[in-house]
This record gives structure tokens, C-alpha cells and sequence, in this order.
């Protein structure tokens, strides 16, 4: 499967504030160092981060990774958008490189 997912805090994290400018890149960053010490193929862009294995590893990561977030606020939003293609794997490159196949086609 591929997970694509993003995970940000809001509020004030029990017993702290927040900074000022509300930038939320240090929640992430801890979220993004769980999803790559996972040792799972992953990549992140600017709005989400996919990972790719089976079920329970991805779920498992994305759940430490929305822990470690809810560190930083008093609330945690998720998003998540999955594709479930049992017996395939490599499809985190894969998938773009026959995409990129179709265009060059098309020139």
C-alpha cells in the first residue's frame, strides 16, 4: 500500500505555548524523522509525506508519527489518502515513472 498523509498540531500543547508565528515545521520535522527511521520507502514534499509497505507497518508509523506531533498543541488534525493494490510493491517510484512514460509519449 501507499499512505500518503499529513499531520499537523493546533492549540497550546498542555503546560506550554506556542511561538508566535505559528509555523507548525518542527512538529512535522519530528513526524517526517519517525516516517524515515522507520527504514520503510517513504518521501515527503511539501504537503504530505507517502510511505510505502503493508498494513499494520504503515498504520503503525503514521500513529507514532500523529503522537509525536500532539506534542506540540492541544489538538492534532490528519489527512490520509491510501492505495491498496495488494501484491505490488516499488510503486512509490513506479507509479511516477509511468506517468512520465505517458507524457514523454505524448510529445
Amino acid at each position: 500500500m501507499l499512505l500518503a498523509f499529513s499531520v499537523a498540531p493546533s492549540g497550546v500543547p498542555s503546560g506550554g505555548t506556542r511561538p508566535d508565528d505559528a509555523s507548525v515545521h518542527d512538529a512535522v520535522a519530528a513526524a517526517v524523522k519517525i516516517v524515515r527511521d522507520s527504514g520503510l520507502p517513504n518521501q515527503t514534499d511539501s504537503m504530505f509525506t507517502t510511505i510505502e509497505g503493508e498494513w499494520d507497518e504503515v498504520f503503525g508509523v503514521v500513529k507514532r508519527a500523529t503522537e509525536a506531533v500532539g506534542r506540540y498543541g492541544s489538538r492534532v488534525s490528519l489527512v490520509i489518502k491510501a492505495d491498496i493494490r495488494p501484491g505490488y510493491s516499488g510503486e512509490l517510484t513506479a507509479k511516477v515513472d509511468r506517468l512520465e512514460g505517458a507524457l514523454a509519449q505524448e510529445s
